[in-house]
Protein backbone atom coordinates (compact mmCIF):
# COMPACT_ATOMS: atom_id res chain seq x y z
CA UNK A 1 0.00 0.00 0.00
CA UNK A 2 1.07 3.57 -0.62
CA UNK A 3 -0.83 5.13 2.26
CA UNK A 4 0.46 5.29 5.83
CA UNK A 5 -1.28 2.40 7.67
CA UNK A 6 -0.87 4.20 11.01
CA UNK A 7 -2.57 7.37 9.74
CA UNK A 8 -5.38 5.26 8.29
CA UNK A 9 -5.90 3.53 11.65
CA UNK A 10 -4.92 0.09 10.35
CA UNK A 11 -1.92 -0.31 12.65
CA UNK A 12 -0.71 1.06 15.99
CA UNK A 13 2.81 1.50 14.59
CA UNK A 14 4.88 0.34 11.63
CA UNK A 15 7.13 -1.75 13.88
CA UNK A 16 4.32 -3.42 15.87
CA UNK A 17 1.05 -3.29 13.90
CA UNK A 18 -0.91 -4.78 16.80
CA UNK A 19 -3.90 -5.84 14.69
CA UNK A 20 -4.62 -8.17 11.81
CA UNK A 21 -3.01 -6.06 9.04
CA UNK A 22 0.63 -5.96 7.99
CA UNK A 23 2.59 -5.95 4.73
CA UNK A 24 4.64 -3.44 2.76
CA UNK A 25 4.31 0.35 2.48
CA UNK A 26 5.76 2.65 -0.17
CA UNK A 27 6.36 5.67 2.14
CA UNK A 28 4.28 7.84 -0.20
CA UNK A 29 4.57 11.05 1.81
CA UNK A 30 8.35 11.20 1.54
CA UNK A 31 8.17 10.36 -2.18
CA UNK A 32 5.99 13.38 -2.98
CA UNK A 33 8.58 15.69 -1.40
CA UNK A 34 11.36 13.88 -3.25
CA UNK A 35 9.61 14.36 -6.60
CA UNK A 36 9.37 18.10 -5.96
CA UNK A 37 13.03 18.15 -5.00
CA UNK A 38 14.08 16.32 -8.17
CA UNK A 39 12.12 18.68 -10.40
CA UNK A 40 13.66 21.70 -8.71
CA UNK A 41 17.12 20.23 -9.36
CA UNK A 42 16.27 20.26 -13.06
CA UNK A 43 14.56 23.69 -12.92
CA UNK A 44 16.34 25.43 -10.01
CA UNK A 45 14.86 28.80 -10.95
CA UNK A 46 11.31 27.55 -10.46
CA UNK A 47 9.35 29.97 -8.30
CA UNK A 48 5.86 28.52 -8.62
CA UNK A 49 5.40 24.78 -8.09
CA UNK A 50 2.13 23.20 -9.21
CA UNK A 51 0.52 20.13 -7.68
CA UNK A 52 -2.18 18.27 -9.58
CA UNK A 53 -4.62 16.41 -7.34
CA UNK A 54 -7.55 14.13 -8.07
CA UNK A 55 -10.94 15.53 -7.05
CA UNK A 56 -12.46 14.31 -3.76
CA UNK A 57 -14.52 11.82 -5.77
CA UNK A 58 -11.35 10.33 -7.27
CA UNK A 59 -9.12 10.76 -4.21
CA UNK A 60 -7.13 8.05 -2.47
CA UNK A 61 -7.19 7.71 1.35
CA UNK A 62 -3.81 9.45 1.51
CA UNK A 63 -4.63 12.40 -0.78
CA UNK A 64 -5.34 15.04 1.88
CA UNK A 65 -2.30 14.10 3.94
CA UNK A 66 -0.01 14.20 0.91
CA UNK A 67 -1.33 17.57 -0.19
CA UNK A 68 -0.72 19.06 3.26
CA UNK A 69 2.82 17.68 3.32
CA UNK A 70 3.52 19.05 -0.15
CA UNK A 71 2.24 22.52 0.72
CA UNK A 72 4.25 22.65 3.95
CA UNK A 73 7.50 21.54 2.30
CA UNK A 74 7.14 23.94 -0.64
CA UNK A 75 6.42 26.92 1.60
CA UNK A 76 9.42 26.19 3.81
CA UNK A 77 11.54 26.51 0.66
CA UNK A 78 9.84 29.79 -0.24
CA UNK A 79 8.10 28.43 -3.33
CA UNK A 80 4.71 29.61 -4.49
CA UNK A 81 2.26 26.72 -4.75
CA UNK A 82 -0.53 26.20 -7.26
CA UNK A 83 -2.91 23.31 -6.42
CA UNK A 84 -5.49 22.19 -8.97
CA UNK A 85 -7.90 19.25 -9.09
CA UNK A 86 -9.13 16.96 -11.85
CA UNK A 87 -12.33 14.95 -11.74
CA UNK A 88 -11.85 13.32 -15.16
CA UNK A 89 -9.50 13.47 -18.14
CA UNK A 90 -11.87 16.03 -19.68
CA UNK A 91 -10.54 18.52 -17.11
CA UNK A 92 -6.90 18.18 -18.18
CA UNK A 93 -6.87 20.72 -21.00
CA UNK A 94 -8.33 23.50 -18.86
CA UNK A 95 -6.00 22.62 -16.00
CA UNK A 96 -2.88 23.04 -18.11
CA UNK A 97 -4.17 26.32 -19.50
CA UNK A 98 -4.67 27.48 -15.90
CA UNK A 99 -1.11 26.41 -15.02
CA UNK A 100 0.24 28.57 -17.83
CA UNK A 101 -1.91 31.53 -16.78
CA UNK A 102 -0.68 31.20 -13.20
CA UNK A 103 2.95 30.94 -14.33
CA UNK A 104 3.60 27.51 -12.84
CA UNK A 105 7.23 26.57 -13.48
CA UNK A 106 7.02 22.84 -12.73
CA UNK A 107 4.30 20.28 -12.04
CA UNK A 108 4.16 17.40 -9.55
CA UNK A 109 1.34 14.98 -10.36
CA UNK A 110 -0.27 13.30 -7.34
CA UNK A 111 -0.83 9.55 -7.09
CA UNK A 112 -4.20 8.67 -8.59
CA UNK A 113 -5.85 5.85 -10.50
CA UNK A 114 -7.33 8.54 -12.77
CA UNK A 115 -3.86 9.80 -13.67
CA UNK A 116 -2.54 6.24 -14.06
CA UNK A 117 -5.17 5.67 -16.75
CA UNK A 118 -4.22 8.80 -18.70
CA UNK A 119 -0.48 9.26 -18.22
CA UNK A 120 -0.01 9.55 -22.01
CA UNK A 121 -2.47 12.45 -22.16
CA UNK A 122 -0.83 14.18 -19.19
CA UNK A 123 2.62 13.75 -20.74
CA UNK A 124 1.46 15.21 -24.05
CA UNK A 125 -0.19 18.22 -22.41
CA UNK A 126 2.85 18.94 -20.22
CA UNK A 127 5.07 18.94 -23.31
CA UNK A 128 2.66 21.03 -25.38
CA UNK A 129 2.43 23.67 -22.64
CA UNK A 130 6.18 23.50 -21.84
CA UNK A 131 5.69 22.52 -18.19
CA UNK A 132 8.30 20.10 -16.75
CA UNK A 133 6.37 17.38 -14.89
CA UNK A 134 7.10 14.39 -12.68
CA UNK A 135 4.87 11.46 -11.77
CA UNK A 136 5.15 8.18 -9.88
CA UNK A 137 4.91 5.74 -12.83
CA UNK A 138 7.80 5.06 -15.21
CA UNK A 139 5.14 4.49 -17.87
CA UNK A 140 4.65 8.27 -17.73
CA UNK A 141 8.23 8.69 -18.93
CA UNK A 142 7.92 5.94 -21.51
CA UNK A 143 5.02 7.78 -23.19
CA UNK A 144 6.82 11.15 -23.23
CA UNK A 145 6.72 12.50 -19.67
CA UNK A 146 9.88 14.14 -18.34
CA UNK A 147 10.53 12.23 -15.09
CA UNK A 148 9.17 9.64 -12.69
CA UNK A 149 10.25 8.57 -9.23
CA UNK A 150 8.76 5.87 -7.07
CA UNK A 151 9.45 2.96 -4.78
CA UNK A 152 10.32 -0.33 -6.45
CA UNK A 153 6.92 -1.99 -6.43
CA UNK A 154 8.40 -5.38 -7.27
CA UNK A 155 10.41 -5.41 -4.03
CA UNK A 156 7.33 -4.45 -2.02
CA UNK A 157 5.20 -7.15 -3.61
CA UNK A 158 7.87 -9.76 -2.93
CA UNK A 159 8.05 -8.69 0.72
CA UNK A 160 4.28 -8.98 1.03
CA UNK A 161 4.39 -12.41 -0.58
CA UNK A 162 6.94 -13.62 1.93
CA UNK A 163 4.67 -12.42 4.73
CA UNK A 164 1.79 -14.44 3.29
CA UNK A 165 3.91 -17.57 3.64
CA UNK A 166 4.91 -16.74 7.21
CA UNK A 167 1.32 -16.03 8.24
CA UNK A 168 0.09 -19.26 6.66
CA UNK A 169 2.70 -21.05 8.79
CA UNK A 170 1.27 -19.55 11.97
CA UNK A 171 2.93 -16.16 12.59
CA UNK A 172 0.64 -13.31 13.65
CA UNK A 173 0.28 -10.13 11.55
CA UNK A 174 0.23 -8.11 14.78
CA UNK A 175 3.86 -9.06 15.40
CA UNK A 176 5.19 -8.62 11.85
CA UNK A 177 6.49 -5.06 11.25
CA UNK A 178 5.46 -3.28 8.07
CA UNK A 179 8.23 -3.52 5.49
CA UNK A 180 9.19 -0.11 4.10
CA UNK A 181 10.59 0.22 0.60
CA UNK A 182 14.33 0.86 0.51
CA UNK A 183 14.72 0.62 -3.27
CA UNK A 184 13.56 3.47 -5.51
CA UNK A 185 13.42 4.01 -9.26
CA UNK A 186 14.18 7.21 -11.19
CA UNK A 187 13.34 7.43 -14.89
CA UNK A 188 14.20 10.36 -17.18
CA UNK A 189 13.22 11.11 -20.77
CA UNK A 190 16.10 13.04 -22.35
CA UNK A 191 14.14 13.52 -25.57
CA UNK A 192 11.47 15.39 -23.63
CA UNK A 193 14.09 17.35 -21.68
CA UNK A 194 15.61 18.53 -24.96
CA UNK A 195 12.20 19.54 -26.29
CA UNK A 196 11.64 21.57 -23.11
CA UNK A 197 15.08 23.18 -23.37
CA UNK A 198 16.27 21.58 -20.14
CA UNK A 199 19.68 20.23 -19.18
CA UNK A 200 19.52 17.28 -16.80
CA UNK A 201 22.27 17.41 -14.14
CA UNK A 202 24.87 14.67 -14.57
CA UNK A 203 24.34 13.31 -11.05
CA UNK A 204 20.68 12.64 -11.84
CA UNK A 205 21.53 10.85 -15.08
CA UNK A 206 24.11 8.73 -13.27
CA UNK A 207 21.60 7.71 -10.61
CA UNK A 208 18.68 7.07 -12.99
CA UNK A 209 17.43 3.52 -13.45
CA UNK A 210 16.08 4.28 -16.92
CA UNK A 211 17.10 7.01 -19.37
CA UNK A 212 15.19 7.37 -22.63
CA UNK A 213 17.19 9.10 -25.36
Amino acid sequence: MGSDPVTLGLAKSLNRPGGNVTGATFVTTELVSKRRELLCEVVPQAKAVAYLNPSPRQALPSTDQLTSEFLAAARILGRQVVVLQADSDRDFEAIFEALVERHASVLVIASSLLFDSHDDKLAALALRHSIPAIYRRREFVQVGGLMSYNANWGDAFRAAGLYVGRILKGEKPAELPFQQSSSFELAINLKTAKALGLSIPRFLLDSADEVIE
